[in-house]
């Protein structure tokens, strides 16, 4: 007897109560993270257990992943780097530098369209956009 896994049913949970906010910031992550930290407010911190380690063209590719959990709430915050060494995390947005997930149900749509404005406030942002989990072809890529 063979067991399979339900990819569907795990991307349906991992994803559940989630935003993703796609973003083009072309400078080195410890300079973005630093940014958001000290002029928006946030305190995001590499969480080197949750990296994500990749075979690509017989190399090893790892992308970052920062982590800021809000005080006194549910909301955790996941900053994923989208490029390392010429490869892509989600390689159908190789535009984008950065991908904002957001879990947890008490971020509603108000606090989104806040965080994308303070984010394009940025000097270093050239784009933020909100993107649908559905779109996306490599959602393994994403879910730890």
């Amino acid at each position: 007897m063979k067991l399979k896994i339900d990819n569907e049913s795990l991307f349906e949970e991992f994803f559940e109560h989630t935003q993703l906010i796609g973003i083009i910031a072309p400078i080195k992550s410890y300079q973005f993270i630093w940014n958001i930290n000290e002029l928006l407010g946030y305190q995001f911190k590499i969480n080197h257990d949750l990296e994500i380690g990749s075979i690509r063209k017989k190399r090893n590719y790892y992308f970052s992943v920062y982590e800021f959990r809000s005080i006194g709430s549910v909301v955790t915050h996941y900053l994923y780097q989208n490029q390392y060494d010429g490869e892509y995390l989600l390689p159908e947005f190789k535009h984008l530098d950065y991908l904002w997930l957001i879990k947890g149900d008490e971020f509603g749509a108000d606090e989104i369209a806040a965080l994308q404005q303070s984010l394009k406030m940025l000097p270093m942002v050239q784009l933020v956009t909100q993107m649908v989990t559905e779109k996306i072809k490599n959602k393994d890529a994403l879910v730890f």
